[in-house]
């Protein structure tokens, strides 16, 4: 009898490992899925993706969920940096990664900006225990590496993913692709998204 092992057991071969690699790839960066409105744009520096954000927060209002993705340093907190401009935030937004939470008020009476940073935790039951639904319909939530854990906090989600623009390229070029899920998303534009 032969048995077959597992993809991603080091003893799978290098095909197997191969296909374990790819597999936590494309957790970390999902592919746009058809159906949905996806929009991809290139932001050549930090600033622009800055300014991504600021463009991207004119089509935000309260309870809306924005989900980022992206390697290590691919600039979701730069991105969340706009996002917090663009909503005219008070004080100045940066990674929650070791707070988990940040909560940043609004000076212009809009929504406030709840920045969280998921890295850290376990999973679905960790996300509950910061009791983001209970501020979910009164700010502009964004959760940085909340792929695969917190879309269960809303239906409708803009979902970020922001990659190096050359796979071997270490410079500031990135490719952010956006996509609205669900009925909010369906009637609003995507596409005047600029990073000017």
């Amino acid at each position: 009898m032969r048995r077959r092992r597992a993809h991603g057991d080091p003893g799978a071969g290098r095909q197997g490992q191969r296909r374990a690699r790819r597999a936590v790839r494309d957790r970390r960066h999902p592919a746009p899925v058809p159906g949905l409105v996806t929009v991809e744009v290139t932001a050549e520096t930090a600033e622009q993706t800055r300014a991504l954000g600021t463009s991207l927060a004119k089509l935000l209002r309260a309870g809306d969920l924005v989900i980022l993705s992206g390697d290590l340093g691919a600039g979701k907190t730069t991105l969340t940096q706009g996002l917090g401009e663009g909503l005219g935030v008070r004080g100045a937004v940066t990674s929650p990664t070791f707070v988990i939470s940040r909560v940043h008020p609004s000076t212009t009476g809009g929504p406030a900006l709840v920045h969280v940073d998921a890295y850290r935790l376990g999973g679905l039951d960790e996300l509950d225990d910061l009791d983001l639904d209970a501020s979910l319909d009164e700010s502009v939530t964004v959760v940085e590496w909340g792929t695969g854990v917190a879309e269960a906090l809303a239906d409708d989600r803009l979902e970020v993913v922001i990659l190096r623009a050359h796979a071997d390229d270490q410079g500031e070029a990135r490719t952010l692709r956006v996509t609205g899920v669900g009925e909010r998303w369906r009637s609003v534009s995507l596409d005047a998204l600029t990073p000017a």
